[in-house]
């Protein structure tokens, strides 16, 4: 399945605000709603996420149809290693303790922010290189 990638960075500019707030607030309750928005994403796939949905709904009918597509497999992944950092983060702000939050929620802001500001999509390149990486057959 095909993804409008202009879908991808407008999530990653909401992530990016959200995490910043998570930062700034120390709200595990902000977190564990963005921990809920990524894994719907890994579920249901990107275009059914809540920002996917919201993007679809309000912003690309603006903008009209894209000039290119992108692979959904790759932004997929990246919003299961944006949940496994969210959910690192809740536990450190529910019970490990507040640096662990702080340090998870802010590599996963600094991987959402350089999506947002340049479109370079971390978890995406990771993606890309597992499957370079894995014999043929396999996949990650």
């Amino acid at each position: 399945m095909q993804v409008d990638p202009r879908g991808q960075r407008f999530a990653a500019v909401i992530t990016t605000a959200v995490l910043a707030i998570v930062l700034v607030t120390g709200s595990a309750w902000l977190l564990a709603f963005q921990a809920l928005v990524f894994a719907v994403a890994v579920a249901a796939g990107v275009r059914r996420s809540p920002y996917g949905l919201l993007f679809a709904w309000l912003i690309r009918p603006r903008l009209g149809p894209p000039q290119e597509t992108e692979e959904s497999a790759p932004p997929r992944f990246a919003q299961a290693v944006g949940l496994a950092f969210a959910l690192l983060g809740l536990v450190g702000y529910l019970a490990v303790g507040t640096w662990l939050g702080v340090a998870a929620t802010a590599f996963a802001l600094l991987a959402a922010f350089l999506n947002a500001a340049f479109g370079l999509c971390l978890g995406c390149e990771m993606y890309l290189m597992m499957r370079r990486l894995t014999p043929v057959g396999r996949t990650p």
